[in-house]
């Protein structure tokens, strides 16, 4: 279904039982809902809310910058629209960015957070690195983007074994369009909440693949070590989407820590 809010509309997928608790799961860069697919066996008992982030899958693409601010700020509407008052939330990598902005601004919606494969920080020396991949986008299209990005999603074993898979990825990359890959890395590039995140009182996981490139363990360790009371995991043999290479791990982690939390 569509959600009207903060001037744009945004693409909500929602199954599981009416009266159960919900969650909402955000995606990464470049990705859409349907990254968490093997999630969803997992989850029977919860009511499921899987979002297009603004720019990507069945979501509007304005023209960008994209701030942080604004994304979390979309979320927001999105849960207000959805009559959500209190929601689990899961985000992975962009979508563990927008978690945090929602620890920040809006904790009193969350019931807990699940931060995977994600940063609250990015060094001045790795912003020539984002700016490359926005000036890809532009002079040649998402198609120049694909497999340097799955190299950095996933290990070289998993893209042998899972090349179905690795397909519908490369798809999924490809169709981004790219006002919404360059405006929603533009948002990356100015996060910095490291030094708030001492304040955020939200029960919260933290999950990094041991692997991760992108977001090293080092970010998850930081983000631990901020949030009062959170947890770490470390996942082995995975890179950046740790919830697709080693599904069974992250959902046992996952649900276990939905459990404990109501």
């Amino acid at each position: 279904m569509k959600v009207k809010t903060n001037g744009i509309e945004i693409n909500c997928v929602i199954e599981g039982p009416e009266d159960a608790l919900p969650i909402v799961m955000s995606h990464s860069l470049a990705s859409s809902h349907r990254m968490w697919d093997l999630q969803m066996p997992a989850l029977p008992q919860y009511r499921v809310y899987r979002f297009d982030t603004r720019g990507h899958g069945n979501s509007d693409a304005p023209d960008g910058p994209y701030t942080l601010d604004q994304i979390a700020d979309d979320t927001k509407g999105m849960l207000d629209a959805l009559g959500l008052d209190k929601v689990h939330f899961v985000g992975l990598s962009l979508g563990g960015m927008i978690g945090q902005y929602l620890g920040l601004r809006y904790p009193e919606v969350l019931l807990s957070l699940t931060l995977a494969d994600t940063t609250s920080h990015q060094e001045e020396a790795g912003k020539p690195v984002w700016q490359e991949r926005i000036d890809t986008a532009r002079e040649h299209g998402m198609g120049a983007l694909i497999n340097p990005t799955i190299v950095r999603w996933f290990t070289d074993d998993f893209i042998a074994a899972n090349q179905n898979f690795v397909r519908f990825l490369q798809e999924c990359i490809g169709s981004t369009p790219v006002q919404g890959y360059t405006g929603a890395i533009q948002a990356i590039m100015h996060i910095d909440v490291m030094d708030q995140l001492k304040s955020v009182n939200v029960p919260t996981l933290v999950v990094v693949g041991e692997g991760d490139m992108s977001t090293p363990v080092a970010s998850a360790q930081a983000i631990h070590e901020a949030i009062a009371g959170s947890e770490l995991l470390v996942i082995p043999t995975a890179k950046h989407f740790a919830n697709v290479e080693q599904s069974r791990i992250f959902n046992d982690a996952l649900t276990r820590f939905l459990s404990q939390k109501g």
